[in-house]
């Protein structure tokens, strides 16, 4: 398997240099060189296979030889060993739950994949590999968990202070061992920049090894396709499929493209936002505007510069800009919504379903159902990213009642937080870097 840089179609590099690396050179993304199809009697058995089976045969396929078989086998047993259940609302509209891994988010899919991937690549070297990562939520919660006293890492997690739940932030920063917590007085956006300035940082990378477990990581957004076959799975034979994707940095979207690309029968996907809707703006006018982010109650998706957005544009590129956007759009919806919508929509789904859905979770159904009313008779599948009761105060607050918390996240309120104060600046950032980890 050979991969290519975003911005230079001509610059390659192994899975191994691709996923210990994180980032090329150029700052650009690592793309597979090429997409293959998945055989068509895969697609027609798949309901004979096993999750896990799944993920090995699309793995198997996608990697081509990258690592032997029996070693893939192994890091998909260690990563793939919890459901991902399709709960059916109503005919049309169904809840993808990627929320039981450890750290109660889909992210734990790619973490635990990445950290065994990483540990198997990073067999026989010298010094530690520090991994850097910014979050907006989830993805610190799951690096932590998937990383935690993995031998030769040191995790190093980036994020906005007071922008994160109360339970998301003990997850990030409660574990100690070999993760860190620096607690950045900015954005997610400003978090991001500085682990890509780092990446680019000649004297940094001189002296430490560094490598990112953002979607930026090409091999956190492999494992993320797995579950959107096992979702197809557990749909009835003969429908119609959409998949709606609530999305911030559009990692999990962009996975799901792949899947399709790889041959999964998808009719469409429909990407949903808050109001940092830089990505619907673009389906709906050609122009891409990245600005700043702004705070919301799905905070997971406060990205105001997606970086996956590069990847997108590279799976639908024409020579002309606007025929990407048209080859785009055909594929993709975008709908965005205020807090005040997806309150509305955690109530709705509540009284309607019984079903107690996150923020996240709600403005993905927002968006489905606008889409199902132009669009009838087509299974939906929202992809339910969180457990609830990681947005505890909030969800409690729209319901008006108590909801059940899973006792690996009661457990954490009684932890001690620890982090290092940071300003959303490279210089301080890189200091620190030198001084305890060089």
């Amino acid at each position: 398997m050979r991969l290519y840089s975003t911005k230079n179609k001509a610059e390659f590099a192994s899975l191994r240099e691709a996923v210990l690396k994180g980032l090329p050179s150029d700052n650009g993304l690592y793309m597979p060189e090429s997409i293959p199809r998945l055989p068509q009697h895969f697609l027609e058995d798949i309901r004979s296979y096993s999750f896990p089976e799944i993920a090995f045969e699309v793995s198997k396929c996608l990697l081509q030889g990258a690592l032997p078989e029996a070693d893939l086998k192994r890091i998909i047993a260690e990563a793939v060993n919890f459901e991902a259940p399709v709960v059916k609302l109503d005919d049309e509209a169904r809840v993808l739950e990627l929320f039981h891994g450890p750290s109660l988010a889909f992210k734990d899919f790619g973490a635990r994949f990445m950290a065994q991937l990483m540990s198997y690549f990073n067999q026989g070297e010298s010094g530690e590999l520090v991994i850097l990562v910014a979050t907006s939520g989830d993805t610190g919660g799951a690096v932590a968990a998937g990383f935690l006293q993995t031998p030769g890492t040191r995790v190093v997690i980036l994020y906005p202070s007071g922008k994160v739940s109360d339970l998301q932030e003990k997850q990030l920063t409660t574990l100690g061992h070999n993760i860190t917590a620096l607690e950045v007085s900015g954005t997610f956006d400003d978090c991001q920049a500085m682990v890509k300035q780092a990446f680019l940082d000649e004297e940094l990378n001189a002296k430490i090894r560094l490598t990112s477990a953002n979607s930026i990581n090409i091999s956190r957004l492999i494992p993320q396709m797995f579950y959107y076959f096992e979702a197809y799975k557990q749909i009835e034979p003969g429908r119609e499929v959409v998949f709606c994707v609530p999305s911030g940095n559009f990692g999990n979207l962009t996975a799901g493209l792949l899947a399709q690309r790889m041959g999964l029968p998808v009719k469409h996907f429909i990407a949903a936002t808050n109001v940092n809707d830089v990505v619907p703006e673009y389906l709906s006018s050609g122009s891409y505007r990245p600005r700043p982010s702004k705070a919301t109650l799905s905070n997971a998706m406060d990205v105001g510069n997606p970086s996956n957005f590069a990847r997108m544009l590279d799976l639908y590129a024409e020579l002309e800009e606007r025929s990407t956007w048209n080859n785009m759009k055909a594929q993709v919806s975008g709908y965005a919504y205020t807090d005040e919508a997806t309150r509305g929509a955690v109530r709705e789904v509540y009284d309607k379903y019984g079903y107690v859905i996150d923020p996240h979770g709600a403005v993905g159904y927002l968006a489905l159902k606008e889409y199902q009313a132009a669009h009838p008779g087509l299974v939906g599948v929202v992809l339910e990213t969180a457990h609830p009761a990681k947005f505890l105060p909030d969800v409690v607050a729209i319901l008006g009642q108590e909801i059940p918390v899973p006792r690996r996240l009661g457990e954490l309120a009684e932890r001690q937080k620890v982090a290092i104060s940071m300003p959303p600046e490279f210089l301080p950032f890189k200091s620190w870097l030198l001084s305890e980890l060089a």
